[in-house]
């Protein structure tokens, strides 16, 4: 190749770079995906030409659960929670960092209504901004239950009181359980010292 046919080379090459540096912000310039650039995006509730219903937001397959997400199947009512004492069982151990964690929620969800020591004798009764007296965790018939029953009354509520299932994880909720087998275990303490 030959010096001229260098420079010519050269020159054109320069003059395409210069032409490809464009000042000009609002053009991109050339596309060279235009369909990956240019995507056809549809708002939530617009309408879909490319669904035989026409609907954007699709609706999930029948059975589909969110990740994480475990079903509780049961109902609200007094077998029920009988069932799910027998069927459901704590996943989880008692020790220390469990015991904070389920300290915590508790701290959160229960002691306004349940108090410290779990006697039902919370903030929201004992100034009588509710009415009710809430169960007491710790006394002879909240001992006797299972675990799944309880963890079916923090679930789906259990008389005056509302169901948790939303606010509370069920991970948390075996926590909270085991934070209650610990309070029951220190008024049990407790009333035996008083004997």
């Amino acid at each position: 190749m030959s010096g001229t046919n260098i420079k010519i080379a050269f020159l054109f090459l320069i003059s395409v770079l210069l032409a490809s540096c464009n000042r000009d912000r609002n053009n991109p310039g050339w596309d060279y995906f235009p369909d990956m650039f240019y995507s056809t995006a549809y708002e939530s509730f617009t309408k879909n030409p490319n669904f035989a219903d026409s609907m954007t937001m699709r609706v999930p397959v029948a059975g589909t659960v969110p990740c994480g997400f475990t079903p509780f199947e049961y109902t609200l009512d007094p077998e029920s929670r009988i069932k799910a004492g027998k069927d459901l069982v704590n996943p989880f151990l008692s020790d220390s960092d469990l015991l904070l964690r389920g300290k915590a929620v508790y701290a959160t969800f229960c002691i306004g209504c349940h108090g410290i020591s779990g006697k039902g004798d919370g903030h929201l009764f004992a100034s009588k901004l509710y009415p009710l007296k809430p169960r007491s965790l710790v006394a002879d018939n909240a001992v006797k239950l299972h675990d799944g029953e309880i963890f079916h009354s923090i679930t789906l509520g259990f008389g005056s009181m509302g169901a948790h299932g939303s606010q509370i994880r069920p991970e948390d909720r075996w926590k909270v359980i085991l934070y209650i087998r610990k309070l029951q275990k220190e008024a049990n303490l407790d009333s035996g010292i008083k004997k």
